[in-house]
């Protein structure tokens, strides 16, 4: 399940996974269109049917009113997209994107050291049996 979601569907998600609990697509339509009336609601009820079948989405259909929550994590739908966009852009490669945001000021201190702390609890890269990257020369010239 890598695949995007269209926007309108991301801003489902996104009121699910806020929200915490499960919704009706009433209370979804009312959050996401506050000014317009039940014309929307067959818009929501075919997004949160799309949603369901691509797997985002749980219904719960134990009473007459259906329940929506989000059946994946806001982390688990940005890894798998940040895989595909490292997969398309840089062959798989994360280093290309977080040198991007590092040196761009993308990414605070804080970051930073949240993510160093990650590679330090699950003791960075190079266990993983990948060879560590070649540094380069600083010959010139000589070929």
């Amino acid at each position: 399940m890598s695949q995007s979601l269209a926007n309108a569907e991301l801003a489902i998600m996104d009121l699910l996974w806020q929200n915490g609990d499960p919704m009706t697509a009433r209370d979804i339509r009312e959050q996401l269109y506050p000014d317009e009336t039940r014309a929307q609601h067959g818009t929501v009820q075919r997004l949160l049917q799309r949603l369901e079948e691509k797997g985002f989405v749980q219904r719960d259909r134990s009473i007459a009113i259906h329940f929506f929550s989000a059946a994946i994590s806001r982390e688990t739908y940005a890894g798998r997209q940040l895989e595909s966009l490292a997969e398309k852009l840089t062959s798989g490669s994360f280093a290309p994107l977080i040198t991007h945001l590092v040196e761009h000021k993308k990414i605070s201190r804080a970051e930073v050291d949240r993510i160093r702390a990650i590679l330090d609890q699950h003791g960075s890269a190079g266990k993983s049996g990948a060879e560590p990257a070649a540094k380069p020369s600083n010959r010139r010239g000589k070929s």
